[in-house]
């Protein structure tokens, strides 16, 4: 999937010469988190989001240091601390170094830089000009567009089989001591797993696969070194 398939087109933003004011009252009409700041040239500059109002003199939030830190840092340093907290134009409190992301990038690149940056979008670049942000918004909403929907029930065998695939595809499924069985497009598992986290990973591979209605776990736990033995919790109730 690439970023193209799940971004927002077109992007809410402001001249780097908008006053606070207008920024603020930009951002509550249209019910946005952060916009986008452009030149003269209408040439991304910036980015400014809720968070970088957060920190303001005029509600009593801004940064405060101990007398002796201030010493260590430099005189730039707090310089551009004081700006993002008193400035009144977008320039002067937008966050300068935006990270970009090409329309055409593979969505892991996208999830990739939001993680590594700690940010929540990245505009979206058709060449130099942006024509969109992809937000985690925009992730949840293709996620939610991707998950399977219910449909028609599946033959028991073809079922199996597809589980089966999975488990031969997963370097973690235990093949050789588990066994699936399918009724009814309910799944079965039995057998034996040494690491009880298998329980959970098993029961997805059922859970994603089309026409499962029910799962259920018959598998027993072993301690690999002691060999002790303790039956599932399904087990237990019958």
């Amino acid at each position: 999937m690439r970023v193209r398939d799940v971004m927002t087109y077109g992007a809410i933003g402001v001249p780097e010469t908008a006053t606070l004011a207008e920024t603020i009252e930009t951002l509550l009409r249209s019910h946005v988190s952060a916009l986008l700041v452009f030149d003269a040239e209408h040439a991304l500059a910036g980015i400014l989001s809720e968070g970088d109002l957060l920190r303001r003199a005029e509600l009593g939030t801004e940064t405060k240091r101990a007398h002796w830190l201030e010493f260590l840092l430099s005189g730039g340093r707090l310089a551009e601390t004081y700006a993002h907290s008193h400035g009144r134009r977008a320039s002067e409190v937008m966050t300068a170094k935006v990270v970009t992301i090409p329309e055409d990038a593979d969505l892991s690149e996208a999830v990739d830089l939001m993680l590594k940056r700690n940010v929540k979008r990245l505009p979206v670049l058709r060449g130099d000009s942006v024509v969109g942000v992809i937000s985690r918004s925009d992730l949840l909403k293709g996620l939610l567009a991707s998950l399977p929907k219910a449909g028609a029930p599946h033959p028991d065998a073809e079922i199996k089989a597809s589980i089966q695939a999975d488990l031969d595809k997963l370097a973690w499924a235990p093949r050789a001591s588990v066994r699936v069985e399918v009724a009814k497009g309910v799944v079965t598992f039995e057998g034996a797993i040494t690491d009880e986290r298998m329980r959970s990973g098993l029961k997805v591979i059922a859970e994603n696969t089309p026409g499962v209605t029910a799962v259920h776990d018959r598998m027993s736990w072993i301690e690999p070194n002691s060999g002790f033995y303790v039956p599932s919790e399904e087990d237990d109730r019958s």
